[in-house]
């Protein structure tokens, strides 16, 4: 297939987010209470709205002026604004900051977005820029270079296979995400995002323990419906092996490009993961 030249591909991007990023706020404005659109009250959910309505409209302002858009494709990006304009606001936990973190945030106006991220001086880096967004450091405790090998082995840890799987204080489990603040443990997410951390050279941490630990989450999940997990990167080795052990082909909703869509149910206690 011929791809456009670069630029023109960055500027049909940009103009792509803003319509979004503007539908978004036109969305949010007008659904809910008749009124309370209508006239200015100085109540807590006039407030409420006001606070979700400045942070859409940084995200026009950064989108519209910024020549870095985000990694993602429209079409990619589509599937995942689609199932957020239907459940937001909602729990939304992303794994990664980046160039379209104040998009993702934007998308889920009176819900939590929580990002988590490797780099404690690039949060610095874009909380200065974007102080709306939330976001937490991650410590992963493995590399990419073992990818085989933790396929290979978890099995035979208990703490890790589906009967037992949790992930907070779970040391036992290289692949459980640990150390991170009680909120991201204790709330039931909605939508899980993987983009992250870094998976393309042998001593990053790669996706694997993210992609566990977000099936880990999803099948622990005790309120009714599923949790989507969207999952970048997929042409990889890595994110699609893991991809298939645990977050499996049965629960594939759709994808596009490099991105899948899953939608997990709950499963805690049953003997597989798939």
């Amino acid at each position: 297939m011929n791809l456009r030249p670069l630029p023109d591909r960055k500027i049909s991007i940009a103009f792509f987010l803003l319509a979004l990023t503007g539908a978004a706020l036109v969305i949010f404005t007008f659904i809910g209470d008749d009124t309370t659109h209508l006239i200015c009250t100085g109540s807590p959910l006039h407030n409420f709205q006001s606070a979700s309505a400045t942070l859409q409209l940084r995200a026009i302002l950064h989108y519209a002026t910024s020549k870095t858009v985000p990694q993602q494709s429209a079409d990619e990006i589509s599937i995942s604004f689609n199932v957020l304009k239907s459940i937001a606001p909602c729990n939304f936990l992303v794994f990664g900051l980046g160039h379209d973190s104040l998009m993702w945030a934007s998308f889920n106006p009176g819900g939590l977005t929580l990002f988590l991220e490797e780099d404690p001086k690039w949060v610095h880096s874009v909380i200065k820029d974007a102080p709306d967004l939330k976001a937490v450091t991650v410590k992963y405790r493995t590399h990419l270079s073992e990818a085989d090998e933790l396929m290979k082995t978890y099995r035979s840890e208990p703490e890790c296979g589906p009967r037992k799987a949790y992930i907070k204080g779970n040391t036992r489990c290289k692949l459980a995400v640990t150390g991170l603040p009680d909120v991201v443990y204790d709330k039931e997410w909605d939508i899980i995002m993987i983009d992250a951390p870094r998976g393309y050279f042998a001593a990053a941490p790669g996706r694997m323990g993210a992609i566990y630990s977000a099936a880990v989450m999803a099948r622990n999940r005790k309120k009714g419906g599923v949790t989507h997990v969207f999952l970048h990167d997929v042409d990889r080795k890595v994110e699609k092996a893991y991809a298939e052990e645990f977050l499996c082909r049965k629960n594939l909703k759709d994808g596009v490009g490099r991105l899948w869509h899953f939608e997990i149910p709950a499963a805690a206690g049953n003997g597989s993961f798939c």
